[in-house]
């Protein structure tokens, strides 16, 4: 026995040699050479051990034809597959015959397999089959497994087989596996209903030949793919918002802060089970999707890997303002934190929330709260698309938390936390290495309201500014009956004119200046923070938790009417538009902003005549009543669109030349805040512009215009600074991502079940897709370069540097090509 174990030492020891060295001689070499040759010698002895130990009956093949999709029982088939074709392309694990892929970086730390070289003349490829998804599977699975835990890994070993067994006895396109993930595609496109789609499976099954191997329900179709699925973690919640029952409130069955049951009952009773399984459904839950398990994921695809890198890597420095990178905060974290700046791949995330009704129209009550994370590492054409947005936390309706969503964050916390202390180790595909992987929330995306409830700050009343704070200069409408901010001549220079004019403006000269930059954290940094329904804040506190963030603000419309003309001759102000009363009517004087009926019909058809490219914005012409000469049903993007671009058309030559000017002015400031590159330079000079424009709406405009959001416009200029180009930071993005979870709803009396259900399951195939895309697409360029090489070699001329072009989001196809000079022409397109 102990000259056993010896021998397993030895050859274990050769294996470990020859690990480091595979690189040369299965891709260096020529398969004619004494080095290959032993190579190969080896690896077919290491094949038999393991297919001894685990007893199969067939081994399979690695050459470059085969890509061990097809498995034999005699191995000498395999020996002249590898010495006729040569091994696959990056197998240098050989993790299908019995090799540890934890072991796979330090099989591959030399690895660049964009640049493999095979010096053999005789390598001609003719086979289509380069571009089969199937020869990709296994390499998936295989990139997984590396970035998870073993109890997945036992799990996903399970899925070998699936991806390796033909759909039907000599099916050679389409594999088990394959198969289900191309339908389930289709089901997650198209919204298909898992009834609907079980009714598919059934008639296809039939329509194959006896004995396929094609599921025959929804429920096989999932439990098939769920070893590639990612954990949901689902968490009771108190019905008051109190608490979540985890840790070491697990096992509790009522609120330890309001003493409210953990479960819906009709009468409580004290009999409880210690399994809370089985007491009953929970008064409310939340799902809670893991960010760490994802973001492995993420860099267990080579292109994603690769694309995390772009800000350090690919991003044009010029000093101009492209990316959230370019911005000071940005620096600043890199400056204040060298050890997290110093790795390029740590993610910064973008956090945003906001309630959605999942019935549509159909109720106006309920709210569910998704909440979205966006990675900033990508470059800006990508941050805020879909694919790149992750769900972390749904939490349960039918009441939105409100100031105790901190609550349901804690889970997110949790992970963030280790993120940014310890950090995880994560297998980087790119670069073929593990490192430790840190992450934090860069900023924070929402409307004003949800700002509100993530924040902690009190967006209503008197000192409803975050910026501004306790001098906010604010004015109670009596008549209107609301609070208006005004003062916008606080921000102009001390020897500006607008700050002695009085008629125009408040009726008073103008002395203040802005205010000082101040600490926010030191608010609240002895704040007492009490979460729950039950409790009660504290009246005239403006901060009431101990979470900073910053919101994106959008401009609203406004009403006039008598009680609007009152409040300014309340105030001293233009008392030449206070209204008339005569004894059958009161008559309205008009002001300079009013339109007559044919200037509203003018303004009404010409935005209804407006045609816009597809996908622009909504169409315009629907939201026009030109018999009403009214706007209705606009979304928050059509009104950025109607500012950013069609209302200085639409009011050229029905208003004052004073009131029309101003107005463009400010459109043309939200044209310039949201362009793709900003020179920050110009900053100064637009926030001086804005400042002298929201002033002269202020000689034109009655108070009650001036509500909250109108007043934000003065801010946001400095959040550019701070944080980089507005346009990273829509919300729009986010709604029309949400508009989608909305489209998963399918079972109305369990919408949240739903969106968990449809998000989990479009999110393993939208893995699986692209990543069996990018590889076809990285090897069929393999394959391309080695035909190039072959036709040099044949015609006795020295090998060409050969550039491939891989502007595959610029190009539907890229050539690869030779010059006339070296003696031959090879031009190949390659189909993106």
């Amino acid at each position: 026995m102990a000259g056993v174990h010896h021998l397993i030492a030895f050859m274990y020891f050769i294996l470990l040699d020859f690990q480091m060295d595979r690189i040369n001689w299965m891709y260096h070499t020529a398969r004619t050479s004494l080095a290959y040759t032993e190579g190969v010698q080896i690896f077919l002895k290491a094949a038999e051990v393991n297919r001894r130990n685990k007893g199969n009956g067939r081994i399979c093949c690695p050459c470059i034809i085969c890509k061990n999709f097809k498995r034999f029982d005699d191995i000498k088939k395999i020996e002249f597959h590898l010495m006729k074709h040569g091994f696959m392309p990056r197998y240098t694990c050989w993790s299908m015959h019995g090799e540890s892929l934890s072991n796979r970086s330090i099989s591959s730390i030399n690895s660049q397999s964009d640049d493999i070289n095979i010096n053999d003349s005789n390598f001609v490829d003719d086979d289509d089959n380069s571009m089969d998804l199937n020869d990709n599977l296994s390499e998936m699975l295989h990139d997984i497994e590396t970035n998870i835990g073993d109890d997945d890994q036992r799990k996903l070993h399970v899925l070998f087989d699936d991806a390796e067994k033909p759909l039907y006895h000599g099916c050679e396109n389409f594999s088990k596996l394959n198969a289900v993930l191309k339908l389930f595609n289709l089901k997650s496109n198209y919204g298909w209903s898992d009834k609907s789609f079980t009714d598919l499976l059934v008639i296809l099954h039939d329509m194959l030949p006896d004995g396929n191997e094609l599921p025959i329900s929804t429920y096989q179709a999932k439990k098939l793919m769920c070893p590639m699925g990612l954990e949901v973690e689902r968490m009771h919640a108190c019905s008051n918002d109190c608490m979540l029952y985890r840790k070491e409130f697990e096992k509790e069955h009522k609120c330890v802060i309001c003493g409210a049951s953990r479960y819906k009952r009709k009468k409580e009773t004290d009999d409880m089970d210690d399994d809370v399984t089985k007491n009953g459904p929970p008064n409310k839950i939340l799902w809670y999707f893991p960010i760490i398990p994802r973001l492995k994921r993420l860099f267990s695809n080579e292109n994603e890997a690769k694309l995390l890198r772009w800000h350090k890597d690919c991003r044009v420095n010029d000093g101009k303002l492209r990316h959230v990178a370019d911005s000071p905060q940005w620096r600043n974290i890199d400056h204040k934190y060298p050890n997290f700046g110093e790795e390029i791949r740590n993610i910064r995330f973008g956090l945003s929330s906001d309630g959605i009704n999942p019935f549509g129209n159909m109720s106006s009550r309920h709210s569910t709260w998704p909440v979205l994370l966006s990675i900033y590492n990508l470059p800006p054409w990508l941050c805020m698309k879909r694919k790149y947005i992750m769900m972390t936390l749904l939490i349960q309706g039918p009441k939105q938390p409100g100031n105790d969503i901190d609550v349901y964050l804690a889970p997110l916390i949790d992970d963030l936390k280790t993120l940014w202390g310890s950090g995880v180790v994560v297998y980087d595909a790119y670069k073929k290495e593990n490192f430790t992987l840190r992450a934090k929330i860069f900023c924070t995306i929402s409307d004003f309201p949800a700002y509100g409830n993530l924040s902690g700050y009190s967006t209503k009343g008197k000192k409803a500014c975050p910026v501004c704070e306790d001098e906010t200069n604010s004015i109670w409408l009596k008549n209107c009956k609301k609070i208006v901010y005004m003062g916008h001549r606080r921000f102009l220079p001390t020897s500006h004119v607008y700050r002695k004019k009085k008629d125009e403006f408040d009726g008073n000269t103008e002395h203040r200046t802005m205010r000082k930059q101040f600490d926010a954290f030191s608010r609240v940094e002895n704040l007492n923070v009490v979460l729950g329904k039950r409790t009660r804040a504290q009246k005239d506190v403006i901060w009431k938790k101990k979470i900073n963030l910053l919101g994106f603000t959008i401009l609203e419309a406004f009403g006039y009417g008598i009680n609007v003309r009152k409040d300014m001759v309340d105030m001293g102000i233009r008392k030449e538009l206070g209204p008339v009363e005569t004894a059958n009517r009161i008559y309205l004087p008009p002001a300079c902003y009013t339109l007559s009926k044919e200037e509203k019909m003018k303004f009404c058809k010409c935005l209804h005549d407006i045609k816009v490219p597809s996908n622009y914005s909504a169409n315009i012409k629907r939201l026009v009543s030109i018999q009403d000469c009214k706007l209705f049903g606009m979304k928050s993007h059509d009104c950025h669109v109607l500012m950013t671009h069609m209302i200085p058309i639409a009011i050229r030559g029905i208003l004052p030349e004073k009131i029309r000017h101003t107005i463009t002015k400010l459109c043309l400031f939200f044209n310039m805040i949201h362009s793709k590159v900003i020179d920050p330079e110009s900053l100064d000079t637009w926030q001086k512009d804005v400042i002298i424009t929201l002033c002269e709406l202020e000689m034109y405009f009655p108070p009650s215009f001036f509500d909250v959001m109108v007043h934000l416009v003065s801010h946001i200029v400095g959040e550019i600074k701070a944080c980089g180009p507005v346009f990273l930071c829509y919300m729009y993005p986010f709604e029309r991502y949400m508009g989608f979870l909305k489209g998963y709803v399918r079972n109305r009396n369990r919408p949240e079940v739903s969106i968990v259900e449809g998000y989990a399951s479009e999110e393993v195939i939208e893995f699986c897709t692209s990543y069996l895309e990018a590889t076809c697409r990285t090897d069929h360029h393999y394959y391309v370069l080695q035909h190039v090489l072959a036709a040099s070699e044949s015609n006795n001329l020295p090998c060409p540097r050969i550039e491939i072009q891989k502007t595959f989001h610029e190009a539907q196809r890229c050539v690869v090509g030779a010059r006339r000079r070296w003696g031959f022409v090879v031009a190949v397109e390659v189909a993106v």
